[in-house]
C-alpha cells in the first residue's frame, strides 16, 4: 500500500476513535507535510484519500474539515444497529442483573438506612465494608487483612493511588511494554515515566525487570497477572513465584491490577509477595461500571501512606456507593452475578473460536477478550478503520503499547457490550474483512 494510504489511515483511525470529532478543521496541507516529514504533494494526496473515502470535505478559502459520520453500510450486520457494534469497551451486564441488584436497595431506601448511606464514608470505609470487601477479593486460599483493606470511588482512583503512593514525580514505573491503556494518562499527569517491561506466553519476564532496573532504578512495577489486558495471559503459579523473588531481590513494590480476576480462581501476586504488593480491583465488571467501588490492599506498614493518596486525590469512595455494595457482596448477590458472568464470558469465547477459527487468536476460554493478531498484509490502525465502516469499533494494539517500539499488527476485542448473536454477526463480518486484501478496501 502506497505510504500516503497508510497515513490517511492512520487520521481515519483518529476519526473513527473520536479523536477528531466532526467539524474539527485538519491543518493546512503544508503544516500537516512538515508535522508528519512528508512532502507537500504527499500531504495533498493524503487529504485528497480522506475526502474520497468521505471522512473530510473541503471548503474554499476555509480549510479542511471531519465530516460527520456516515450511517454504517447495510452489509455490517444481518440487523440494523445504529450506534455501532461496541468491541472496544468491557463493561458485561446480564440480563436480569438490574433487577436482581434492585432488591438489596428496597432496604437502602428507608430514610434511616439512607441518611447514614449520604454521609461520607472515609477511604477506610467501615470495619463492616472492609470485612465484605475482604471476603470478595478472597480466593484460592487467599483473603486480605481487613485493616489493611482502603476504598476509592472506582478501579482506576486505586490504581492512580498506588500509583501515586509508590512513585514520586519524575520517577520510573515498569510496566508491561503492552498494557491497561489508562495507566499510560495516570502517568503522564503524575509526571511518572514508563518503563515498558518485555512479556511471554506466561506473563512478565523477571529478567527483563531486572535489566530495567539496573538500566536506572524503577521506583514500582504495574501488572496484571491474571487475565492480562489486552493479552489474556494468566501467569503460573512458577512465573507468579519468580516474579516475587525478584521484587525481593530488587526491593521494588508492584501494583497488582485484578480487576478481571473474578473470573479465574488463582491465587494473586500478594500471595505471593505480601509485603511489597498492593493489589487493586473494583466492582466495574463484577457488577456494573455505574455501580463501581474500587479496592486497594496495601500491603503491612503501607496503609497510611496509600491511604494518604486516596484522600489528597479526593478518591473516596461515595458513601452511598459503598453501602450498596457492601449489602450486595453480604446477601451473596455480587457473587450470584459473577458466576453468572463466567457463564457469559466462557460462552463468548466459544463464539470467538467459531467464528475466528483459522486466525491467530489469543484468548483464555473464560475471559471477556481476545487479541488477534491480523494476518498480513493488515496493520492494526488500517484494519481498525475498516471496521469501523461497517459499524464496529475494535482497539488497536498501539493503543496498549508502551515506548517508541512499533506496536504489532493486532487488535483487542472486547465482549461484553453486544448481545451473543450481534457479536457472532459482527465477527463474521470481521472475518470476511481479514480475509481480503486491503487495497480491496480502495477499489
Amino acid at each position: 500500500m502506497d505510504d500516503y494510504r497508510a497515513i490517511a489511515d492512520r487520521v481515519a483511525a483518529d476519526i473513527a476513535a473520536g479523536r477528531l470529532a466532526a467539524g474539527d478543521r485538519l491543518p493546512p496541507q503544508r503544516r500537516f507535510a512538515r508535522r508528519h516529514g512528508i512532502a507537500s504533494s504527499t500531504a495533498a494526496r493524503v487529504y485528497g484519500e480522506l475526502t474520497r473515502r468521505g471522512l473530510v470535505v473541503g471548503e474554499v478559502g476555509r480549510g479542511t474539515y471531519v465530516r460527520a459520520a456516515q450511517p454504517p453500510p447495510d452489509l455490517a450486520l444481518a440487523e440494523p444497529a445504529p450506534a455501532g457494534v461496541d468491541l472496544e469497551l468491557n463493561f458485561p451486564v446480564l440480563p436480569g442483573q438490574p433487577e436482581l441488584l434492585a432488591r438489596v436497595l428496597d432496604g437502602l431506601a428507608r430514610p434511616d438506612a439512607l441518611g447514614a448511606a449520604l454521609r461520607p464514608a472515609g477511604v477506610a470505609g467501615t470495619p463492616r465494608s472492609r470485612a465484605a470487601a475482604a471476603g470478595l477479593l478472597a480466593r484460592a486460599g487467599w483473603t486480605p487483612d481487613e485493616e489493611r483493606v482502603l476504598f476509592a470511588g472506582n478501579g482506576r482512583q486505586a490504581i492512580a493511588a498506588a500509583i501515586a503512593a509508590l512513585v514520586p514525580a519524575g520517577g520510573r514505573l515498569g510496566v508491561e511494554a503492552l498494557t491497561y491503556p489508562v495507566v499510560k494518562g495516570i502517568a503522564a499527569r503524575l509526571g511518572v515515566t514508563l518503563v515498558p517491561l518485555a512479556t511471554d506466553d506466561e506473563g512478565l519476564v523477571p529478567d527483563a525487570l531486572v535489566a530495567a532496573h539496573r538500566a536506572g532504578p524503577l521506583r514500582a512495577v504495574y501488572l496484571q497477572p491474571t487475565l492480562h489486558n489486552p493479552l489474556g495471559v494468566t501467569m503460573p503459579p512458577g512465573r507468579r513465584a519468580a516474579v516475587a523473588a525478584t521484587l525481593r531481590e530488587l526491593d521494588v513494590p508492584a501494583v497488582e491490577d485484578t480487576i478481571y480476576a473474578f473470573l479465574r480462581e488463582e491465587p494473586p501476586l500478594a500471595a505471593y509477595a505480601p509485603e511489597r504488593t498492593v493489589l487493586v480491583d473494583s466492582l466495574s465488571k463484577r457488577l456494573a461500571p455505574g455501580l463501581s467501588v474500587g479496592f486497594a490492599v496495601a500491603p503491612a506498614g503501607g496503609v497510611d501512606r496509600l491511604a494518604a493518596a486516596l484522600r489528597s486525590g479526593g478518591w473516596a469512595a461515595p458513601g452511598f456507593a459503598l453501602e450498596a455494595a457492601t449489602r450486595w457482596i453480604g446477601d451473596g448477590t455480587a457473587a450470584a452475578v459473577q458466576r453468572a458472568k463466567l457463564g457469559d464470558a466462557a460462552a463468548r469465547q466459544e463464539i470467538v473460536r467459531d467464528r475466528l477459527g483459522g486466525f491467530t487468536v489469543r484468548a483464555d476460554p473464560g475471559a471477556y477478550h481476545c487479541w488477534w493478531e491480523l494476518p498480513p498484509p493488515w496493520r492494526a490502525e488500517t484494519f481498525v478503520a475498516a471496521a469501523a465502516r461497517r459499524g464496529i469499533a475494535v482497539t488497536p494494539a498501539g493503543a496498549f503499547a508502551v515506548g517508541s517500539g512499533r506496536a504489532p499488527s493486532a487488535v483487542r476485542l472486547a465482549l461484553s457490550a453486544p448481545p451473543a448473536a450481534t457479536l457472532a454477526a459482527a465477527l463474521d463480518v470481521l472475518a470476511r474483512l481479514a480475509r481480503a486484501a486491503p487495497d480491496d478496501e480502495y477499489s
